[in-house]
């Protein structure tokens, strides 16, 4: 009923479209409602139109292959909307004068149909979903439905929970999901006899599936007897309610007072309450001044302690060595506490801003698991990183804000789970509507301590810690969720958490980015070559397979190091493997030793792929021993499968082994570096960093002086320019200003690389060194492999 009624409003507005002279401004009249998301339109013999919030809208971007209607009128495959909630669209025609103009598109959010549910469904005893049937994907899951264990996202969940597992039973679902009608089988759910139930809706796009206890119904059925006993009554109570409007007059002026007084004492319970807030969040305050003491007395107290040892062991180079080290650990630990209370003000004073640039999903995920891979390793955990339905790696967004959001999320993951735990994450691109963008959602999961209900409820609240013995040895600021959590907002994205203590948490972050265009690819040279994977597990092996087949490869996959070795002998002679991939650990037989193997097995150098999720440093000296020609770390995305492919057969042969070598061999002898920096620490740091790269450093102690040292010397004497911001005289952004100003006169000012060397980090920070004619950004303190990134990107 709900979704004819949608339909029959539809074929309204259909009709006062085709009656407008001009449809496309009668579009952009109309307003989506709680029920409508978008309006849109194409007219006849276009293939793009126009919607209700001014953008343009393609037919392509829905899948109506799913053949469902209503009314006759096509209904499309559910579909996350751009603001992440699911939704279906229904296409109806617009006829003038009984002549086809054009198609109307309406787009319908299912949270409609949960709002006009029953609230007390079988006294709140049934357990109901909307499901679409061509993914199998749960879309809607109402309020005050009866208790839905957590984790059901799809029906293969919903057959796990409720231990279904005959083959007859899910034959039986199976045909009725294809063919779109009723199916009803009796199961015992939870140890309850019930009767579990699929109804197809939206012409069987869509079904509700769930399931009612038996005795539920049968009390049903006793209460529509009870309700006939009290018809008759009914009329014996009519006679009493004649009497009872009387009393019911003269009891109207006590209500009133009675209503009074409960306003004042209502508005009396507002102000305790709201006092009651004031005071928990100065107490929450005062907790977070406290453990901040705490928490940055910390690493200082490490820092001056580990300077004073080194400084009585001169003479021993390698203690040395260590107290550098733990330093340089202490003093991370301490930025990033610092970092995390300047961006929790920049929230709060509403002045935080987000970039777009364009950047590599890949990147964003290999940067990710090499930030955490160090503290995963510690303690022994296991990575498990799983991508579903990637179809588009590059995108416009804020990467360094992305990045933000997962290392805060994944970090807690690693502090609250114990030694030998599982840490996971699971990337899936989901079916976006939004034109040009895609919808990706980053699931991470745990098997950590987890947390407690009361403590869910203020998760993302500022100033939140856990307070148990199992988390008050963990040192934080209690900020971190709170930013993540206003990030995903800023980025229009969701942020979902699921936890039970002593089994875990899962978060889940869904955004929409922008897509942008990659270069058309060539893999004319790839084209038939076939290639062999050996994994013990064997999803991954597929997933690799899919992607070698999908690039033009010919794949294979074994599922141990033994039976890989003995499927490249039995093709030496007929049609032998060109490329071997290799996952690292695998049980009885390593892929390193499998490496050794197939080695001694060919005569010719077979290309050999290291695939793995660990950090490479670990065995890349025993690697290059057995001839490993390059390393693939996981998760396996498409574009950096493809360069490795082509670096190996395409005659690049750029081996990836050979990639941290050659980085640190890479010098910038003969380049002249010009270092504007007023602090004199933080330019003799900053000119022994550049120096160990090579480079001749040159330094100006503020931008005015640096002006006139680029005037003073010819056209290419300075290969760079690293500018600090905040000095005397002529500050960072000024002195940009001013050099790009000379262009006219001298062309190279317009074009020597700067670069903001600024220990201001935000988004608006970057941006506003970017619009003073900077080329680039680094933010303080300066780490040497950021300075060797820069330079080897500006100046090489």
């Amino acid at each position: 009923g709900i979704i004819n009624s949608e339909v029959d409003f539809q074929e309204l507005i259909g009709e006062e479209i085709s009656r407008s002279d001009d449809p496309d401004a009668y579009i952009q009249n109309l307003h989506a409602s709680d029920a409508i998301a978008k309006i849109s339109i194409v007219m006849a013999g276009q293939t793009e139109g126009l919607s209700s919030n001014g953008e343009p809208f393609s037919p392509d971007s829905l899948d109506f292959s799913a053949g469902g209607t209503i009314q006759g009128n096509p209904v499309s495959q559910s579909f996350v909307n751009d603001t992440g909630t699911w939704a279906y669209t229904i296409a109806s025609p617009l006829t003038r004068d009984g002549a086809d103009i054009g198609t109307l598109y309406v787009e319908y959010v299912y949270d409609t149909i949960a709002a006009a549910l029953p609230k007390n469904f079988y006294n709140n005893q049934a357990v109901f979903y909307l499901m679409d049937s061509a993914n199998e994907r749960f879309v809607l899951k109402p309020d005050g439905l009866g208790d839905r264990e957590a984790g059901h996202l799809n029906l293969e969940d919903f057959y796990r929970a409720n231990n279904i597992t005959s083959e007859a039973i899910i034959t039986m679902v199976r045909q009725g999901i294809e063919e779109g009608h009723n199916v009803l089988f009796a199961h015992e759910v939870q140890g309850r006899e019930s009767l579990c139930f699929l109804w197809p809706v939206n012409g069987g796009t869509d079904f509700m599936i769930g399931y009612v206890p038996m005795d539920a119904i049968q009390k049903e059925a006793h209460t529509v007897n009870g309700a006939i006993v009290a018809v008759t009554a009914i009329t014996f109570l009519a006679i009493a309610l004649c009497v009872a409007l009387y009393a019911h007059n003269r009891r109207k002026q006590q209500q009133v007072q009675r209503e009074r007084e409960a306003e004042r004492a209502r508005h009396q319970e507002e102000l305790a309450r709201a006092l009651h807030d004031a005071e928990v969040a100065n107490e929450s305050k005062s907790a977070f001044l406290a453990n901040m003491s705490h928490d940055i007395r910390t690493p200082m107290n490490s820092i001056m302690g580990l300077a004073a040892v080194a400084g009585m062991h001169v003479n021993d180079p390698e203690r040395v060595r260590e107290c550098l080290g733990n330093i340089t650990s202490a003093s991370k630990h301490l930025l990033g506490l610092i970092n995390e209370v300047l961006d929790m003000a920049k929230i709060e004073s509403g002045t935080i801003g987000l970039s777009e640039e364009p950047f590599d999903l890949p990147e964003s995920i290999e940067n990710l698991i090499t930030i955490m891979n160090p503290q995963i390793a510690a303690k022994g955990q296991i990575l498990d990183v799983q991508l579903v339905d990637i179809k588009h790696e590059h995108v416009i967004g804020d990467p360094t804000r992305l990045q933000q959001v997962f290392v805060n999320i994944m970090g807690n993951s690693v502090k609250f789970t114990p030694e030998g735990g599982t840490i996971g994450l699971r990337i899936t691109e989901l079916p976006s509507s939004i034109q040009s963008s895609a919808c990706y959602e980053f699931e991470f999961s745990d098997t950590g301590c987890g947390m407690s209900e009361e403590f869910m409820k203020r998760l993302f609240e500022p100033f939140s810690r856990a307070n148990d013995s199992r988390t008050t040895k963990v040192e934080g600021t209690g900020l971190g969720m709170a930013i993540v959590k206003s990030v995903v907002s800023l980025m229009s994205g969701t942020i979902d958490v699921e936890s039970k203590e002593g089994e875990g948490t899962t978060f889940t972050v869904m955004v929409h980015m922008k897509l942008r265009d990659a270069e058309q690819e060539d893999l004319s040279d790839l084209e038939g070559i076939p290639v062999l994977v050996v994994d013990d597990d064997e999803v991954a092996c597929e997933g690799a397979c899919i992607l070698l087949d999908d690039i033009g490869m010919k794949s294979e996959f074994r599922l141990s190091g033994p039976a890989g070795i003995e499927a490249v002998k039995s093709r030496l002679d007929n049609d032998p493997y060109r490329v071997v991939i290799l996952d690292w650990r695998m049980p009885g037989m390593s892929g390193l030793e499998a490496a050794k193997h197939i080695r001694e097995a060919t005569n010719e150098a077979v290309p050999i792929i290291i695939l793995s999720a660990y950090d490479w440093s670990m065995i890349e000296q025993e690697a290059r021993q057995v001839g490993v020609d390059a390393f693939i770390s996981k998760p396996l995305f498409r574009s950096r499968l493809v360069q490795v492919m082509k670096e190996l057969l395409v005659g690049e042969m750029k081996s990836v082994i050979d990639e941290k070598a050659m980085l640190e061999e890479l010098a910038f002898q003969g380049k002249r570096v010009l270092l504007t920096e007023d602090n004199p620490m933080a330019a003799e740091i900053a000119r022994e960093l550049v120096e160990m790269t090579g480079a001749a450093v040159e330094h100006a102690e503020n931008g005015k002086l640096a002006l006139d040292m680029l005037l003073e010397h010819e056209p290419g004497y300075y290969d760079i320019v690293l500018m600090d911001i905040q000095m005397p005289v002529m500050n960072g952004h000024e002195a940009a200003s001013a050099i790009r100003a000379q262009a006219d006169k001298r062309p190279d000012m317009g074009q020597i690389p700067i670069v903001a060397l600024s220990a201001d980090a935000f988004a608006e920070d970057v941006r506003h060194a970017r619009s003073a004619g900077m080329n680039d950004h680094m933010s303080k303190p300066l780490e040497i492999e950021t300075l060797v990134r820069m330079l080897k990107k500006w100046v090489s």
